[in-house]
Parts: C-alpha cells; sequence; structure tokens
C-alpha cells in the first residue's frame, strides 16, 4: 500500500493562496495610492457684484498756474536769493539787479513834486491876494484871471509830479524780483552778473509752478461723451473722485474731480477735451508728467469677478484654467475687463458664475488632468 506525500500538495496550496493574498492586497495598495497621489489645487468660484466700469485714457498734468519771473528793469543782476527747485512762498525776493540809478531817479521824482507843490501853494496864496486886491480895484480882473490859471497849472503840475513818483517807486521796485505766488521755482536762466534790459523787453528770469493742485487733461470720443450724458445709470457714477494711475513710482493713490468739458469737437480727431483737477497735497505730482485716467462710464449690475493673479496669457490671449464636475482642468479662453480693487479682475465672456477656477499653482496643472480639488474663499 503507498503512502502519499501530503506535504508535496500543501506546500504549493499555502503558497497559492499567500499569491492570491498578496495580490488582492497589492490591488488594494494601489487604488489607494492613487486616489493620495491626485494633485490638490485651490479653487475658487467667481465674486458677482455691481460695480463701476471705466476706460483708460492718456493724460498729461500741467499746474494749477505758472508763470515766467521776468525783469523789467535794466541792469546786472546782483543776487539770486533762491535755490534751484526751491518751493518759494508768495512775495518772497527771487532776484535783486542794481538799482542805483531808479533810486536816484525817484529822490529826482520826488523832489520834483515838493517844488510843484510849494509853487502850488504860492500860487493859491496869490490868487487869494489877487481877489481881494480887485474889491479895492488895486489890481485888474485881468490880473486876477492869470493868477486863477497859475494856481490851476500848479495844480496839475503836482498831479505830474505824483504820476512820476509813482513810476519811478515801480520801477525800483522791479528791481527786486518777487514770487507772484506760492509754488516751486525751476532753475534760474542767468546768473548773477548777467545783465538784463528789461525795459525794452521783459527777460525770463525763472519760472514759478503754482502745483499745490494739477489738472489731467485727456481726450474722449465724442460717442463716449454721448454715452457719458445719456447712459441711465449716470446719476450713480461718482464723477468727483475719478481714479489716475501713475504706476509703481508713486506710492500714494489719487482721484480727480471733472471740471472741464470742452463745448466743441475736435475734428481732427473726433474726440472731446476733458480735464480733471487732482489734489497734490503730498506733492509728488509735477507738471508734464504723465498719468492715466480711469474714466468711470457705466454701471454693470452682475459683474463676474476672479483673482487676476489666476490669470494666465499665452499666444492665444487670457486664460483660466476650469475644475469641471468630473475633477479635471479645462483649459478656458476668457476675455478680461478692468482691475478691480487692486487685485481682482473683472471678466467679461468665458465664464460663469458657477464655475471653479485654479486660484494659484497654475504651473502644476494642465488641460485634461485629473486633480482634488480644495476650495477656498
Amino acid at each position: 500500500m503507498k503512502t502519499i506525500n501530503t506535504q508535496r500538495w500543501i506546500l504549493p496550496a499555502v503558497a497559492a493562496g499567500a499569491a492570491l493574498c498578496l495580490v488582492s492586497a497589492c490591488s488594494h495598495s494601489k487604488t489607494d495610492d492613487d486616489s493620495s497621489a491626485l494633485t490638490e489645487v485651490d479653487v475658487a468660484r467667481p465674486i458677482v457684484d455691481s460695480i463701476v466700469l471705466h476706460k483708460s485714457y492718456p493724460a498729461t498734468l500741467i499746474s494749477n498756474q505758472d508763470v515766467d519771473i521776468v525783469a523789467r528793469v535794466n541792469g546786472y543782476i546782483t543776487a539770486q536769493l533762491y535755490n534751484d527747485g526751491d518751493y518759494v512762498k508768495a512775495g518772497q525776493p527771487l532776484f535783486t539787479i542794481e538799482s542805483t540809478s531808479y533810486a536816484q531817479a525817484l529822490n529826482e521824482a520826488e523832489a520834483q513834486l515838493q517844488t510843484a507843490r510849494a509853487t502850488h501853494e504860492y500860487n493859491s496864496k496869490q490868487y487869494e491876494a489877487m481877489k481881494k486886491a480887485l474889491l479895492s480895484d488895486a489890481v485888474s480882473k485881468m490880473d486876477v484871471i492869470q493868477a486863477e490859471s497859475a494856481l490851476k497849472e500848479s495844480e496839475a503840475s503836482i498831479k505830474t509830479a505824483q504820476a512820476a513818483v509813482e513810476t519811478a517807486r515801480l520801477m525800483l521796485s522791479y528791481c527786486t524780483v518777487r514770487a507772484p505766488f506760492a509754488g516751486h521755482a525751476s532753475e534760474s536762466l542767468l546768473l548773477p552778473g548777467s545783465f538784463v534790459a528789461g525795459e525794452s523787453s521783459p527777460v525770463v528770469l525763472t519760472t514759478v509752478y503754482d502745483d499745490s493742485s494739477v489738472s489731467a487733461t485727456f481726450a474722449v470720443e465724442d460717442t463716449r461723451v454721448l454715452e457719458l450724458r445719456n447712459s441711465p445709470a449716470a446719476a450713480k457714477i461718482d464723477y468727483d473722485h475719478i481714479p489716475v494711475q501713475f504706476g509703481d513710482s508713486i506710492p500714494n493713490k489719487y482721484t480727480g474731480k471733472l471740471d472741464y468739458t470742452a463745448p466743441a469737437v475736435n475734428k481732427s480727431t473726433g474726440t472731446v477735451p476733458m480735464r480733471i483737477k487732482i489734489d497734490n497735497s503730498n506733492g509728488e505730482l509735477r507738471s508734464g508728467m504723465f498719468a492715466t485716467v480711469l474714466l468711470p462710464y457705466a454701471v454693470d449690475p452682475k459683474a463676474i469677478i476672479v483673482k487676476d493673479a489666476s490669470i494666465g496669457t499665452d499666444q492665444l490671449g487670457k486664460y483660466l484654467y476650469v475644475v469641471n464636475d468630473s475633477n479635471r482642468i479645462v483649459y478656458t479662453p476668457v476675455k478680461v475687463g478692468e482691475l478691480y480693487h487692486d487685485t481682482l479682475r473683472v471678466v467679461t465672456e468665458g465664464l460663469r458664475p458657477t464655475d471653479r477656477y485654479v486660484t494659484k499653482a497654475l504651473l502644476k496643472v494642465r488641460d485634461g488632468m485629473e486633480v482634488k480639488p480644495i476650495e477656498v474663499k
């Protein structure tokens, strides 16, 4: 009778069972790893809000007022009394011009005035005496008439002498050139020692700019001006605080008040000149600077807004990565509008309010990729 070697059959069976368990365990492990291996991405839904829409226009700044400071007398410049670029006060002396000849002219005019007054005093007494003498027939009527004429001539002489004094005093005052108003003075065009012939033709010495406020001038399409006037939302738009941008070189933010719209259209450009006034209390803005005026023109009651950093750019234009219901990335071309509150951007086409878009780490995802979305606010 043969004995069956059970050990020979048990060992292969155990090995087969172990292999089956190992395959089953590996299968479950692989599924778990696939789930945990999905890339996590932050997603958000667009903000829907009522906002004022703007259109940007290039603008140039001009100071509140500026004036050339000129010499109006003849002579050598004796001193410059400010440093180039200084802020000067109204009435502050800026230059002095030699004044000797003008001081002498004033002394002569004042002396002539004194002479005219003395002559007038004599003629006045003479006339009174003549009138009394006429009553006693001591003088003729003609003598009285001559005395009266001399009195009137002396009165005229006083007025002429007074005018000459005022002129001489004015010319002497021109020897000290003063700032007409407060502002920044540009560099001097002539140095002390230079001769100026201001009486014949005023000579520019410097320019003073009143830049306590500045104006931004720009041109708007005539059709846009009509839209601004006829828009139902015009009453809701604040034209007293129009945003103005200057780039990163200006740390402070500025707004301006619309204070002028030209009454006629420029025929060559089809635009209407406009102007806004900007407070320059920080002293950062200068005449001649370039700016961008964000002119409000309408109100969008349901604007779609996303984080500006989430928008990508390629050869086809702007795009967003949207996560669909299957948690897969969808490359989505969009059209965008203006920047909103510095970090947000208006999307005008391509995105729905219910869509989920990737907010950051755009380089980690690609079109069609399955991800694990984490919704953030």
